[in-house]
């Protein structure tokens, strides 16, 4: 949805620096996993201790980054192309909830959502987020059960939707039996969303592009249960 642009690594490393007391020499692997996993792995790559005290602490000091330095987030940062107007197209189709599972922190994801004014579009308390679990697949089963506590109806297999821009984002809908739509707008290409088993790809959002594919599978799981 967005880029910060250099400034998430930036506020991460100062975060890292407050709980360990020292500068981040080894970095781990980002894309796509928890914000808690990365930050075990960011620990213990660096020989400090990558218990819970250690990961709530730095957790907590990510939070006061993003808080304290929101304007740098805004001036750097940008909101992707044709992200506003997907969501707000994505919006108006009346058989959708439209909600958030992301890897970051909720407060995180609030603050980066409030900047570039798209928290609006999005029903906050349905989503899913790193601080609920470490697997991405189970953020999926996090996310439909709090959609149907909040609305009485049920998401069941293809009726639950990710939209995301890794293979872990795919392999996480899979598992929890989602269908899933991969968009090349990060570093992973349409090719290796395809392969890694997405039921849909497109290079980029736009609000015919998603709505025709919301459609499509809507249209494809309404065959399935003879509606």
């Amino acid at each position: 949805l967005l880029e910060t642009r250099g400034v998430g690594s930036r506020l991460s490393a100062q975060a890292f620096r407050s709980v360990a007391g020292k500068d981040q020499a080894q970095f781990a692997v980002i894309s796509g996993r928890t914000e808690f996993q990365i930050m075990r792995d960011n620990l213990a790559l660096n020989d400090v201790d990558c218990g819970d005290h250690n990961v709530r602490a730095y957790a907590a000091a990510l939070v006061e980054q993003y808080e304290s330095h929101r304007h740098d987030l805004a001036t750097v940062g940008r909101v992707l192309p044709g992200v506003q107007e997907t969501l707000d197209a994505v919006s108006r189709l009346p058989w959708v909830l439209q909600s958030v599972l992301t890897g970051n922190l909720r407060r995180v994801a609030e603050v980066k959502l409030e900047i570039f004014g798209l928290a609006s579009t999005f029903d906050l308390q349905l989503g899913s987020y790193g601080d609920d679990a470490d697997e991405r697949a189970d953020l999926v089963q996090i996310a439909r059960q709090r959609a149907e506590e909040a609305t009485g109806a049920r998401f069941p297999g293809a009726r639950t939707v990710l939209i995301g821009d890794t293979e872990n984002d795919v392999h996480a809908a899979l598992a929890a039996g989602a269908s899933v739509v991969g968009v090349a707008t990060g570093s992973t290409s349409l090719e290796q969303l395809t392969s890694a088993g997405a039921h849909a790809v497109l290079d980029g959002l736009t609000p015919s592009s998603v709505t025709g594919v919301l459609t499509s599978i809507a249209g494809q799981a309404d065959a399935v249960e003879g509606r």
